[in-house]
């Protein structure tokens, strides 16, 4: 995938039942040269930027050689460029305007096909003996359909787009299916306007096209209007003599082509050609496959009603099933209405019930000493890591505690955590003053003794605030 409006990354798809995940890249050359085997563009660009994206494709045209133009819009002198660059360069030009091409069993462009239970209803998951070209993309997924009921199913479909000036035109591919050993009867479905299907023509009365050809063009009823009538492409319009569906359909019939009488007739003539072959031996009907299963989501599945599965987690304290968010059972407006506050919101959540004011009172001091200590000072970092090393001395203390330990090996456990740079500096401490009272000193000779030899004293705290001149964080708390 090509993306060139982000950096590279992921998405994430479904392949199957599993998850995969599908490197995107900032350009088509990157893209190339990462992976080296692929050789075809599917081209999702909007009308506005699928020239540049196109012309940039042609310049790999030793790696890259079939570009698939979705978009639909695309301005046609625009167009007759892209398809003069594309036959320069010899790549394969399927669109603009297009759905796309499939092979069953192997790959499909665009969105041939339709959703996968579609794909498995028209028997797109295996090969079959007939190949198709249409100009219109929905029809395509019709044709899909019929052959599938008609005949032993599709071999490989391609709608070229409705553009007037398409990238690739009805002969291109009949040439080709018509030189596919794999492939028995051709299928064209044209429409109003253009002359293409005159080339189709030739083909037949030459020779060159020798494979049964089941053929029609739609918008027959054109012809019952006295002026011009413009269908859904941009191409779907007679402007000119033969461009009517009605000549057209003769012209194929008088080639050689099976034509219909009618649309609705198609699928019947397609069905008596494909058994004359099998009759005759041409095609030789294979055992069908194991009908693939088909993934279904779990979210469409779930609104279906036809799955359930248990909830990660039960929260007893919060509900959002309803109509209104509760707490412990009571619905949040009410919390704001009767002013419960921070503490009588945590009384619910954590004790399941709204405790007296004395207890909330009680929890929001917990709060308020979370505001008083949030800040460490100036030194952040110093505060950051002596905090760090103090909740990990805690932490020490509760998981001896709840490991069965006594008070004194709870405490001991924590109080060993404490390293020499914050926290008090415990060992410190108790080094200088086992020292110290080893030598028989007393305490202001031993301060006045550091201060002459320009050390500190582990274990001593704050510098500034002491009784006389306290801390006004821990005025608020008491």
């Amino acid at each position: 995938m090509v993306y060139p409006f982000q950096g590279n990354h992921y998405v994430k798809f479904y392949w199957g039942t599993e998850e995969t995940l599908v490197p995107v890249y900032t350009s088509i050359a990157e893209a190339a040269s990462k992976h080296g085997d692929a050789s075809c563009l599917v081209n999702f660009a909007s009308y506005r930027s699928v020239y540049d994206t196109c012309m940039e494709t042609f310049k790999l045209s030793a790696q890259i050689r079939t570009v698939a133009i979705i978009a639909e819009g695309v301005p046609e002198a625009q167009t007759r460029d892209i398809a003069a660059a594309a036959e320069e360069a010899g790549v394969g030009l399927v669109g603009p305007a297009t759905v796309g091409g499939i092979k069953p069993g192997c790959f499909r462009i665009g969105n041939t096909g339709g959703m996968l239970d579609n794909i498995v209803m028209s028997k797109l998951y295996r090969p079959g003996s007939v190949c198709y070209v249409s100009k219109s993309g929905g029809m395509s997924n019709e044709l899909n359909n019929i052959i599938a009921r008609s005949s032993d199913g599709v071999c490989e479909g391609v709608a070229i787009g409705g553009d007037r000036y398409p990238g690739s035109r009805f002969i291109d591919h009949l040439l080709r299916y018509n030189d596919n050993p794999d492939c028995q009867i051709l299928v064209l479905l044209g429409e109003v306007g253009g002359v293409d299907e005159y080339d189709v023509c030739a083909a037949l009365e030459s020779g060159r096209i020798d494979k049964p050809l089941v053929a029609w063009c739609i918008g027959t009823c054109a012809s019952a209007f006295s002026f011009e009538v413009q269908f859904g492409h941009a191409g779907a319009c007679a402007r000119g003599l033969g461009e009517a569906a009605v000549d057209k359909n003769a012209a194929l019939a008088k080639a050689g082509a099976v034509v219909p009488r009618s649309f609705a007739e198609f699928g019947a003539r397609l069905s008596e050609v494909y058994a004359l072959l099998v009759d005759r031996g041409t095609i030789v009907p294979r055992p069908e496959p194991e009908v693939p299963k088909v993934p279904m989501d779990y979210t469409w599945a779930k609104r279906l009603g036809m799955v359930r599965k248990p909830a990660n987690f039960i929260s007893t304290i919060s509900d959002d099933r309803g109509e209104e968010l509760t707490y412990g059972g009571m619905r949040i407006s009410d919390v704001f209405k009767e002013d419960l506050g921070v503490g009588g919101v945590l009384s619910l959540l954590w004790f399941k019930k709204r405790l007296p004011p004395y207890a909330t009172k009680f929890i929001e001091m917990i709060s308020m000493i979370l505001m008083v200590t949030a800040d460490h000072g100036p030194a952040v970092s110093g505060a950051r890591d002596a905090a760090r090393e103090q909740s990990d001395s805690t932490h020490n203390t509760i998981v001896s505690t709840r490991a069965g330990k006594d008070l004194v090996s709870s405490l001991v456990s924590g109080l060993l955590t404490i390293g020499p740079r914050f926290g008090g500096a415990l060992d410190g401490a108790a080094t200088m003053m086992t020292d110290a009272c080893d030598r028989g000193m007393s305490g202001k000779q031993f301060v006045d003794d550091c201060k002459r030899e320009g050390k500190l004293i582990m274990g001593i705290g704050h510098r500034i605030k002491s009784v006389e001149n306290p801390d006004m964080r821990v005025e608020i708390i008491k």
